[in-house]
């Protein structure tokens, strides 16, 4: 006689739902229309993460909502810290797949850098990321959950307006965001709501290797600020920034700086000059300090702004470009091996 395999039913996650989709879910929970709202303040300005915390809800109620839904994050595989207090978090979520997630303390800000794809869909060279091929696009709540663990993790409860340490965000981690615009978007509204995560679009970077198409959208739909990769000034040698990588003998030549200029004449622009930050195997060196100067010095003399990024992470691989996890896209018969990288 066979035996009978019994699989657990899987709790749904609340946690990433939007206001909409929040009170769709409790509508057919049968949950009075407020309840949507007392949810939205416990589960994103409270961060509560146990049913039971939430005191302004009767006990029965709390026991239901236990027995259907969760509040749930996805796991820590790792944590490293650098030397210069920058940390790293290795997230994995429930179908095995990882990210890196990256907190940047600063004396008068902090910056959470988060990613929006598993792998990336471009191969730029200079970028550890880009040879990780794009697995998939994270879920809008896996967007928002990298915040949520930072908040968790930084000890960020409840929402607060000052004196935090998460007061930027930059969607500069794995992925390209316009390639996975509609979770971003997604995202992004639970993340600015002034009353959950409230995070003020100024203070948020969308950073695009310049997917032309969409950034109208953006502008139009997201008003966060927007940042272009250009990385060189030639289209045979860019894969488009007013964030420059410095690439020893590729980019970084006088004649490169006043092409630039040349480039930016009539833009009201800032150029964000990046020294190259290396990895196990990568096929490019950092321009010196004296050539980064000069390049710098070149381009503010034209009239423009061109600070030198101080790398931060280096030593855990959590500075810009060094981003990447384990997982790997295999053929619809297989499964990504995941495993701390």
């Amino acid at each position: 006689m066979p035996t009978a395999t019994v699989l657990e039913t899987r709790r749904r996650n609340l946690v990433g739902l939007s206001r909409e989709a929040l009170v769709a879910e409790l509508a057919a929970f049968g949950a009075e229309p407020f309840r949507a709202r007392q949810l939205w303040h416990w589960i994103y300005h409270r961060g509560v993460t146990d049913f039971a915390a939430m005191t302004s809800l009767s006990k029965p109620f709390r026991d239901k909502l236990g027995a259907s839904y969760e509040l749930g994050r996805p796991s820590i595989s790792r944590l490293l810290t650098s030397v210069d207090g920058t940390g790293k978090w290795l997230l994995r979520f429930p179908d095995g797949e990882e990210v890196e997630t990256v907190h940047i303390p600063e004396e008068n800000r902090g910056t959470l850098c988060i990613s929006t794809q598993v792998g990336c869909t471009l191969t730029c060279s200079f970028c550890h990321t880009g040879t990780q091929r794009l697995v998939r696009n994270l879920t809008s709540a896996e967007i928002v959950d990298q915040v949520m663990i930072a908040r968790d993790a930084l000890g960020e409860w409840p929402s607060r307006q000052y004196d935090r340490q998460i007061t930027n965000i930059v969607l500069m981690g794995m992925g390209e965001p316009l390639y996975n615009y509609d979770n971003v978007a997604e995202a992004l509204k639970i993340i600015k709501d002034p009353e959950g995560l409230s995070v003020s679009r100024r203070k948020i970077t969308l950073s695009t290797s310049g997917v032309v198409p969409m950034i109208p959208r953006c502008g139009r739909e997201l008003g966060v600020n927007l940042a272009v990769s250009l990385h060189a000034v030639h289209d045979d040698v860019r894969r488009i920034t007013f964030e420059y990588v410095m690439l020893k003998g590729i980019n970084d030549s006088s004649s490169d700086a006043h092409e630039l200029v040349r480039l930016l004449v009539g833009i009201p622009a800032k150029v964000n000059l990046i020294p190259f930050n290396p990895w196990p195997g990568a096929p490019y060196e950092c321009s010196s300090e004296a050539v980064i100067k000069s390049f710098s010095d070149i381009v503010f003399a034209a009239g423009f702004s061109a600070p030198v990024r101080t790398p931060r992470g280096r030593d855990i691989l959590a500075a810009c470009g060094q981003l990447k996890s384990a997982s790997v896209k295999l053929g619809r018969a297989g499964r990504s091996p995941v495993h701390a990288a």
